[in-house]
């Protein structure tokens, strides 16, 4: 069987190449814009989705988080700052999970939690895991955002109905 920290970083890196892509025609004009009142403005989900890639080194690098101590997203006003964000995210996340050991991300543990209510606790693998799924959600969810914009979407594992006229 192939180690899984290869395998991980593979798949980090496929899910990057379309990631960028989507990040890449997020409108500065359109940061404040939401589909719905419960929706998170555009450049929240933006940011959210740049800063998900470094996921891989909390989960190497500690025990878990607990959102009850806060969170304050990392400050974006355009989208060279998005495209930087999630630059550094990536690169922070390939190089803790490249340093990482099989054994640890199997058998040592990651928990959320906000303040005394228990969220989840999950392997280290399965925390990468679970961030590389977020990933491919979030991503999803801002081409949601950007076709009600009447943004061409481009393709992720392969074109998309704005690419080459479609399917």
């Amino acid at each position: 069987m192939a180690d899984l920290i290869p395998m991980l970083l593979q798949e980090i890196q496929q899910e990057a190449i379309a990631t960028r892509k989507m990040l890449a025609i997020v409108p500065d004009d359109k940061h404040d814009w939401k589909p719905h009142e419960k929706s998170m403005s555009m450049k929240q989900l933006a940011v959210h989705l740049a800063e998900i890639p470094e996921w891989a080194q909390l989960a190497v690098e500690t025990e878990g988080i607990d959102f009850a101590k806060g969170y304050e997203p990392t400050p974006c006003n355009n989208n060279a700052e998005l495209m930087g964000i999630f630059e550094n995210s990536l690169k922070k996340g390939v190089e803790a999970l490249g340093k990482a050991n099989e054994d640890m991300l199997v058998n040592g543990t990651w928990s959320m939690h906000a303040g005394e209510h228990h969220i989840a606790t999950l392997s280290k693998y399965e925390t990468i895991r679970h961030s590389i799924s977020q990933t491919i959600h979030h991503r999803a969810q801002l081409g949601v955002f950007l076709r009600l914009l009447n943004i061409p979407i481009p393709g992720t594992y392969g074109p998309s109905a704005d690419d080459q006229g479609g399917f």
